[in-house]
């Protein structure tokens, strides 16, 4: 008995021995932190999602407070997070303004009542492997679809989505944009490089990706830009420029008039003021 209480007496000991040497430790290699690195992290919205180019909000906050990084690169926290950020550094901040993803692409494909496509991206093969856009893009002739720009609609994107605002619509991803916060996931995903972010709100769109020739492009899909130029000419702000085959648009020029849209021959250019998915659009050639 007396054996097992000096025992005891000795891990009680030591175990005491060890607390002061830790508690004296502390306080001998305690590092201040900045107060103001936890009122950060609080303006985050925690998602970790990693659109700021920094592996967490952790290490954006940080990045912010040593003057590594600048405000405003939360996509999903947004405006109202960067002029927090702002408050609590003593800066003035620009407004941020909401990005959101668009898929350059709009193949999405068509049946008649027979089960023949008639429309979209047409199809050379039949894929059977992983359910994966770049195991697909992978395969002889870069994937099962003739055009070598458009989405596989295999779903990479929709994987890494943390806000479900991306999904897979007859063959094609298409973002759901009042549920998308720009974080830049999808488009990290996306093997093709088909997915860029334009301001929430934007009401004219080219989505394809197209860089082939005309007459490529006008085999492989039917809704894909030709680069014929129709849109050039007629944009009274200069704000549509044809590289590589391909219509783009700048926005800083860009008024949304929609001129645009209205001579497109492949009804390839959306314009949210006049046209919506209960309009009628012309019925394609067959593929």
């Amino acid at each position: 008995m007396f054996e097992i209480f000096i025992a005891v007496a000795m891990l009680g000991g030591l175990a005491l021995a060890f607390g002061l040497v830790l508690a004296a430790a502390s306080k001998v290699f305690y590092v201040e932190t900045d107060p103001r690195l936890d009122a950060l992290n609080e303006c985050l919205p925690g998602a970790n999602c990693g659109g700021c180019g920094y592996p967490g909000c952790g290490a954006y906050a940080e990045a912010v407070l040593n003057g590594e990084a600048p405000i405003g690169k939360c996509a999903s926290g947004g405006n109202e997070c960067a002029q927090a950020m702002s408050a609590i550094m003593g800066v003035k901040a620009e407004a941020v303004a909401r990005k959101v993803a668009l898929v350059k692409c709009s193949g999405q494909k068509t049946y008649d009542e027979t089960g023949l496509q008639v429309g979209g991206a047409k199809v050379k093969g039949i894929y059977e492997g992983f359910k994966d856009c770049l195991a697909a893009s992978r395969v002889g002739g870069k994937g099962p679809l003739s055009c070598q720009y458009g989405c596989l609609g295999y779903g990479s994107c929709t994987k890494v989505c943390k806000y479900d605002a991306i999904h897979v619509v007859d063959g094609v991803a298409k973002v759901d944009v009042e549920k998308c916060v720009g974080c830049g996931a999808c488009a990290s995903a996306c093997p093709r490089s088909l997915i860029t972010f334009v301001e929430y709100g934007t009401d004219v769109i080219i989505a394809c990706n197209s860089n082939a020739k005309g007459a490529v492009t006008a085999r492989s899909c039917t809704v894909g830009c030709i680069g014929c130029g129709l849109c050039k000419k007629i944009c009274p702000q200069e704000a549509i420029t044809v590289e590589k085959g391909l219509a783009k648009i700048d926005y800083s020029k860009c008024v949304s008039c929609g001129l645009c849209a209205t001579v497109c021959p492949k009804h390839l250019i959306a314009d949210a003021k006049i046209r919506n998915d209960k309009d009628p659009v012309p019925a394609p050639n067959k593929v």
